[in-house]
């Protein structure tokens, strides 16, 4: 929905308030008027239900709306005497219209005293339970938000089973765009396995300011833009549009930025015509051939357990046994297999043959092969900037068509050689918004935007600033928590430092301080 729509959509909430509500209004010594404009009014009910003004703040904020607005129905028949069962069932399940009913068929009587605190213990665990969710949802959805990594394409960096705070506020947090969504889960109910979410109606895209921008070689969370599965790990039966905020999220290293010129030159990436630098921490991998004498003793089980190598490593030749492919390996452990006695060669892997698939190849399902590109030599392309113009034509447009349709919103055509947007002929195109180039660290195991392309600054959702837990599958016992990676920093120089103990610290001196307050009051 367009602001106009929205606008036209909150006027229309504002009329049906009014005419539902305005006999309570003026039962509570309230002008008739009050109950008509937009906001005030919601000041002016929070008083007649005898609740904190602050609430009126909490019915503007998407998904958090949709617990409150349940509990002001009640809110208000409470405040009308209205306090059965019954009373709440109708409330609830007519979406508010039981109020409607009552302010025009009934003589109510406001009650304008009546007690706040929870009748019984049920009662008492449901209001804790609304007020945990929506405390939760407001944090979950504009400070910061749990976060697991499911695949190995930053492998090194970042672990399978590594769980992550990631920050909304770093780049600015943005407000839900899907205005009706079950709050705290993404795409898929759990249990259920359903949809989370109405598609419609959406909100418009906005973003908090945030207090730093995207650099290169940041990592960052952001929704897959080209996801039309219903859930990332369930088989596609069809193709599901879903809306911006319920596509799958992704994690990924941002190695170009708005504006930069990117290419891909035997698996190195250059930004501008240089070279990528990558932080320390940061341990690209890539695919190797290992050859092996045959004859010299060497404990391979040994060797690949002390370089962490737990996946990925086969016989080219299992007969011979002469030849080993390494799927992910650093750099580092490159070099250390050279210097291994018995082996001859480690050869790192370059795909050099053209593979369909390659952005901006893949356009409509179909995998082209018209740039002759591939994952390791690839480029030169440019990233776009918000407000900067770019060439079009036909050789151009594969690039950018995605952008100008889809993440844009333009209709495009294209006649002959005319290509046509919004009906008109056009040699040029400005871009709207910021666009992103994700890539895996492990180059040769990850779907990233050498597959799908540009990211928009829309599908941004946020920074890891750091792993809580870290949860090995493969270990035994108290092995299974990777102990060494429990509260670390995601990004920034040097190598990961563990700040668990000063967590320990810290959380050791809370109670502490609790504890003596306490004995201090019960002494008094």
């Amino acid at each position: 929905m367009s602001l106009s729509q929205w606008f036209l959509f909150f006027i229309v909430v504002q009329i049906i308030h009014f005419l539902g509500t305005w006999k309570l209004y003026k039962e509570t010594g309230h002008k008739t008027w009050e109950a008509l404009i937009p906001v005030y009014n919601a000041i002016i009910l929070m008083k007649i239900i005898n609740r904190p003004t602050w609430w009126t703040v909490l019915l503007f904020v998407p998904v958090v709306n949709l617990i409150m607005f349940p509990v002001i129905w009640i809110e208000t028949l409470r405040s009308f005497g209205k306090n059965t069962t019954l009373d709440t069932f109708l409330g609830i399940g007519t979406l508010g219209f039981y109020i409607y009913y009552l302010n025009y068929t009934q003589n109510l009587t406001y009650v304008s005293d009546r007690s706040l605190k929870p009748k019984n213990a049920i009662a008492d665990t449901i209001s804790s339970l609304l007020f945990a969710i929506v405390v939760a949802t407001v944090v979950h959805t504009y400070v910061i938000q749990p976060y697991t990594i499911p695949s190995a394409s930053l492998e090194k960096s970042l672990l399978i089973g590594d769980f992550l705070f990631v920050s909304k506020f770093n780049y600015g947090a943005r407000t839900p765009m899907t205005a009706v969504a079950a709050p705290m889960v993404h795409d898929t109910l759990p249990i259920f396995k359903t949809k989370s979410y109405v598609s419609f109606p959406q909100l418009p895209y906005f973003r908090f300011p945030g207090f730093e921008k995207i650099k290169n070689n940041d990592i960052v969370v952001f929704n897959w833009p080209r996801d039309t599965l219903f859930n990332m790990y369930i088989k596609a039966d069809k193709r599901y549009d879903k809306p911006i905020d319920k596509k799958t999220n992704y994690v990924k290293r941002c190695v170009g930025i708005p504006g930069d010129s990117l290419q891909i030159k035997e698996g190195i990436v250059f930004i501008n015509g240089k070279e990528l630098q990558l932080p320390e921490r940061a341990r690209p991998q890539y695919s190797y051939k290992v050859v092996y004498d045959g004859k010299t003793p060497i404990d391979f089980e040994y060797l690949l357990k002390e370089m962490n190598i737990t996946d990925g490593v086969g016989f080219l030749n299992n007969e011979k046994r002469d030849t080993l492919i390494f799927r992910a390996l650093p750099f580092d452990n490159a070099e250390r297999l050279r210097k291994v006695p018995g082996i001859t060669a480690v050869n790192r892997i370059i795909n050099k043959g053209v593979e369909d698939g390659i952005f901006p190849d893949f356009q409509d399902g179909k995998p082209t092969s018209s740039n002759n590109w591939n994952c390791d030599n690839f480029g030169p392309i440019y990233i776009p900037q918000a407000g900067k113009t770019v060439a079009l034509n036909k050789k151009t447009l594969p690039f950018y068509k995605i952008i100008i349709s889809e993440y844009e919103k333009n209709d495009l055509k294209v006649i002959g050689d005319a290509i046509l947007i919004n009906g008109k002929t056009v040699t040029t195109y400005t871009f709207k918004q910021n666009y992103y180039w994700m890539m895996g660290d492990n180059r040769h195991n990850s779907l990233d935007a050498r597959y799908f392309g540009y990211t928009p600054e829309d599908h941004i959702v946020g920074k890891p600033i750091f792993i809580w837990m870290s949860w090995d599958t493969n270990g035994k016992g108290f092995g299974k928590i990777r102990w060494e990676r429990l509260f670390t920093t995601v990004n920034g120089e040097g190598q990961p430092q563990s700040y668990f103990k000063l967590f320990l610290g810290l959380l050791l001196l809370y109670f502490g301080i609790d504890f003596f307050i306490k004995k201090r009051k019960e002494n008094k």
